[in-house]
């Protein structure tokens, strides 16, 4: 059964910065071989240390401007990737390696305001997020978020 749908960043989003080199708060996007896995916010998948040439910008992903938007520092792949598509389960490659992803998932209701946090640490990521929406009506939405580093990976929605 299928409960919840991934959103990355998305390709015509990632299209505009790459064009540009400016992000949506007017800093210019930083561009470096890549020393660390990522992920790309767009293809969901870690980048390959020393081979792929990784963006760097400020990112929002929210709506509502208020005091839970919370902009950050997100990386994309320079070169051209498809956006994830297999929306229905948590990026494998994300997943498979929680040394490098410590995850946490915080829940946002429709007024984008947080109404949950919840570490992931050992738990199955596609398990829990079920969890949170079968068990938290008030959650409208969540954002997955490195939890060392607090930055923004994905958002997810129910389905």
């Amino acid at each position: 059964m299928k409960t919840f749908k991934i959103v990355p960043i998305s390709r015509l989003y990632a299209e505009k910065i790459k064009s540009t080199m400016v992000d949506d708060f007017n800093n210019p996007v930083i561009e470096q071989l890549a020393n660390g896995l990522g992920p790309c916010r767009v293809s969901l998948k870690p980048f390959k240390k020393g081979v792929d040439t990784r963006l760097l910008f400020k990112h929002s992903p929210f709506d509502i401007e208020n005091a839970y938007n919370q902009p950050g520092p997100v990386f994309i792949n320079k070169a051209d990737v498809e956006e994830y598509s297999d929306i229905h389960r948590f990026p494998p490659g994300i997943k498979a390696n929680k040394k490098s992803f410590p995850l946490t998932l915080i829940g946002y209701n429709n007024k984008q305001m947080m109404v949950l946090t919840e570490t992931v640490a050992d738990k199955d990521v596609d398990k829990l997020i079920t969890n949170i929406f079968n068990e938290r009506a008030d959650v409208e939405y969540l954002h997955a978020r490195n939890a060392q580093a607090c930055c923004f990976i994905c958002k997810i929605e129910r389905f």
